[in-house]
């Protein structure tokens, strides 16, 4: 009898915490959501897909154009998976292999979604670190990929879809109203479909914020010493989520003695490799391409997570 009112004292003594938590970082989030959501969305519409698509396909600058992919997926809200219809139409009409893959890489790594919840857990300092990580892993892991011309691991029939000539009717004169109209529409579009994660992730960042002992996540991560960053991510790439669900947990995570480089480099993991992903790649691509693709984008993880975890505390 006495041992269950203990426990309940327990429940009831971190239920401010965990309340507390959520309260205050749902709140939070959904403020820069809104909007960050906005913004992109405005930069979205007055510099469409076809655009920098074409763009990119013209023109060859080098390491220039493998900057300017990272940048373009950086402002695209796509995950893993959703990326993959974009990265072969980026094939088909002639951009370089290892352009793609960095536009592939970057995509479901750095979007408004994921800047927002990092501004608004952990700051501006570490938001602006992450960004450059995630451009740097992208620009390299392109750059490496298309040195190695493996563009005969491609599926034959992707390079021999023809796409047909997209008939461009003029955009219709619109009144600046109605343009910001419909850049809040897609915002807003953007926030309500992350909203479930989001308020999912909070949640069980909450639990584990109020109601998780420090040692459970200390014993499998930190208690791995210098092997705790490949572990993060070899268990991170399995798990199939977005940066609106995960990004509160990981905040949990740090909050309870998990480094940080190691707690980002499991959030990579999980937001820009996945199995689903692998699944629809394999169509597309033949296996010695899809494994170096991983291998290389897991490296960088790896090395993006122990340059984090060298950052002063």
């Amino acid at each position: 009898m006495m041992l269950l009112i203990h426990s309940d004292m327990n429940f009831i003594h971190n239920l401010g915490p965990a309340a507390e938590f959520f309260i205050y970082d749902s709140i939070k989030i959904f403020i820069l959501l809104i909007i960050l959501t906005h913004l992109m969305s405005l930069l979205r519409f007055y510099l469409p897909i076809e655009k920098v698509r074409d763009f990119l396909a013209k023109h060859n600058f080098y390491v220039l154009d493998y900057l300017l992919a990272t940048i373009f997926g950086a402002i695209t809200p796509f995950c893993s998976c959703s990326s993959i219809p974009l990265f072969i139409g980026f094939l088909e009409v002639g951009i370089p292999l290892g352009v793609t893959f960095a536009f592939l890489i970057t995509s479901p790594l750095v979007n408004e979604v994921a800047i927002a919840l990092l501004i608004g857990i952990f700051g501006w300092k570490v938001t602006a670190l992450y960004i450059l990580a995630g451009i740097l892993i992208g620009v390299l892991g392109g750059v490496i990929l298309g040195r190695l011309k493996m563009e005969k691991y491609v599926e034959e029939f992707v390079w021999k879809i023809k796409s047909d000539k997209i008939k461009k009717a003029e955009k219709q004169k619109m009144s600046f109203k109605k343009e910001m109209l419909l850049v809040s529409s897609e915002a807003f579009a953007i926030t309500r479909k992350v909203a479930l994660y989001v308020l999912l992730g909070v949640a069980l960042g909450a639990l584990i914020h109020g109601y998780v002992p420090e040692e459970f996540f200390e014993k499998y991560f930190d208690g791995a010493g210098i092997f705790g960053v490949p572990i993060a991510v070899i268990l991170g790439v399995p798990v199939y989520a977005n940066a609106s669900g995960v990004i509160p947990i990981i905040q949990s995570l740090v909050e309870k003695g998990i480094p940080l480089g190691t707690a980002l480099a499991f959030m990579m993991a999980i937001v820009g490799l996945s199995l689903p992903e692998a699944l629809i790649l394999k169509k597309v691509l033949k296996w010695p391409l899809l494994g170096t693709f991983f291998g290389v984008v897991v490296l960088g993880m790896i090395t993006i997570g122990y340059l984090f975890n060298l950052l002063p505390k």
